[in-house]
């Protein structure tokens, strides 16, 4: 076997719903900040990325050159010049910072949001018994009824781990993203079940594995929603700050939308496993829309919050 064929090869494992789902091995290590899911050549998705934040880049300047100049109109034009609601619009509600567009949090917004991103430094730990106890509670939502088997068994690929022990894949979520999912397994057990058994439309032959999908959509959300700088500076990221305020448990539900969104794109786009990555890229854009619409004020106002069942 060439050294390429065993840095990469390729395991093929059947799914809940009797669908297969291809995994690929690689000899490097993921980090927290990184997704499990990949596909293609590496070297030509790091390019698409490097374009992207780019192309991302370059749209968050001419947005915030545009927002500056129509907060300055409105002041001199709509309010008159050194007007006290005019100056607040200038120095209270935006502030430029390196090209970056910054709104002020509330003190509950900075609240919930601190909340949150403590919440993200938790790494998985089998070790501690609140981690070993929700990854069991996840067990019997997947299995109902079947005498639970030990956290390191052959049966945990039935719900799409890579392996037989899930510990090893939550480095690149941490245990949020096993909240996340057990989360979706208790508020929205119908909505789980569907996901899990692949239980919608015509599916690709080579399915995407549940559990790992689920941590990146953990991932896509954590990214989007800016949620590891001190304070959000994308217009996603400052909306659900928004929305945190409204409801604590925002970014959970958020989740939920996500994963159901992720699997409505898969199946629109008839994809197959080494096409995810676009599908989850898809997915992301789609939310970024309908986050951005103006009668949206907590996650349930969202278009595709329809998509959740009970």
């Amino acid at each position: 076997m060439s050294s390429a064929a065993r840095l990469r090869r390729r395991v093929h494992h059947s799914d809940v719903g009797g669908k297969k789902f291809e995994r690929v091995l690689s000899s490097g290590s993921d980090g927290l900040s990184e997704p499990l899911l990949g596909g293609g050549d590496d070297e030509y998705f790091e390019d698409w990325k490097e374009k992207k934040r780019r192309e991302e880049h370059e749209w968050s300047q001419i947005f915030t050159r545009l927002l500056a100049q129509w907060s300055q109109w409105l002041s001199i034009v709509l309010l008159g010049s050194g007007s006290l609601l005019g100056d607040m619009i200038n120095r209270v509600l935006y502030r430029r910072d390196e090209g970056i567009v910054h709104i002020d949090l509330t003190p509950v917004q900075e609240e919930r949001l601190h909340k949150l991103q403590k919440r993200l430094q938790v790494a998985f730990d089998g070790s501690n018994s609140k981690h070993a106890e929700a990854l069991v509670a996840l067990w019997h939502e997947a299995f109902p009824g079947r005498l639970f088997d030990g956290l390191i068994t052959e049966k945990w690929k039935e719900m799409g781990w890579q392996g037989t022990d899930p510990s090893t894949d939550f480095r690149g979520g941490g245990f949020i993203s096993l909240e996340n999912l057990l989360f979706l397994a208790q508020r929205y057990p119908r909505s789980f079940s569907k996901l899990l058994h692949k239980e919608e439309g015509q599916r690709s032959e080579w399915e995407y594995p549940f559990a790992v999908a689920g941590i990146n959509v953990s991932f896509m959300l954590i990214q989007m929603l800016d949620l590891r700088s001190e304070k959000p500076s994308s217009l996603s990221g400052l909306k659900f700050a928004k929305i945190l305020a409204e409801d604590e448990q925002a970014f959970d539900v958020l989740y939920c939308v996500a994963f159901e969104m992720m699997d409505a794109q898969w199946l629109a786009m008839r994809a197959s496993y080494m096409e995810f990555n676009a599908v989850l890229s898809a997915t992301r854009s789609q939310l970024e829309r309908e986050l951005s619409l103006d009668d949206v004020y907590r996650v349930q106002d969202l278009p595709a919050y329809t998509l959740l069942c009970r």
